[in-house]
């Protein structure tokens, strides 16, 4: 398994992948109609040439073999985050994070979190942000492991439909997480 960052012409390649891990993770929670709607909006090809040229955004990827399983996109924040309930000088917002099923238990969510971490101190970054839905316990307890924590509720749009996620955050001391 290796760790890295997206190259510029895996575009496709993150669109296919996106779609299939939200799946994945949502089908069956989240009614059908809601989540094509999320979908189209979020996975095309033309959003993720966006996101990959994005100067402000980093997505680092789980390469196993030559296939992605797993990644993560960060973005560089203002911080300016008024509506926000913490004070980073230099916030890193992780937007996404998923793992391929078949990698569950395997160490590759903590392994993507240590290079999500390491790569957020590397560039000076004083503290990360996510936010994950309320509803989904594995998670929260996957990101409270690699120390984040809790400040508080947030909401997500999903299609026609906005759900309530928590809040968490992860202080990044000056020499080291």
């Amino acid at each position: 398994m290796l760790l890295r960052a997206a190259l510029p012409d895996e575009a496709q390649d993150l669109a296919i992948l996106g779609e299939h891990l939200w799946r994945e993770t949502y089908l069956g929670l989240i009614p059908d109609a809601n989540i094509a709607l999320h979908l189209a909006e979020t996975f095309g090809l033309r959003q993720q040439n966006a996101e990959l040229s994005d100067p402000a955004n980093t997505v680092l990827v789980i390469d196993e073999g030559g296939s992605l399983l797993g990644y993560a996109l960060l973005r560089a924040c203002s911080p300016e985050l008024a509506e926000l309930p913490f004070h980073f000088a230099r916030p890193l917002e992780v937007a996404r994070f998923y793992v391929d099923k078949a990698l569950h238990g395997a160490g590759a969510a903590q392994a993507l979190m240590a290079a999500v971490l390491s790569h957020a101190a590397s560039e000076g970054h004083d503290g990360v942000w996510l936010q994950v839905w309320e509803q989904n316990p594995r998670a929260i307890r996957f990101y409270a492991k690699a120390g984040f924590t809790d400040i508080g509720d947030a909401t997500f749009r999903i299609g026609e439909q906005v759900d309530r996620d928590r809040l968490l955050i992860h202080t990044l001391m000056a020499r080291g997480l």
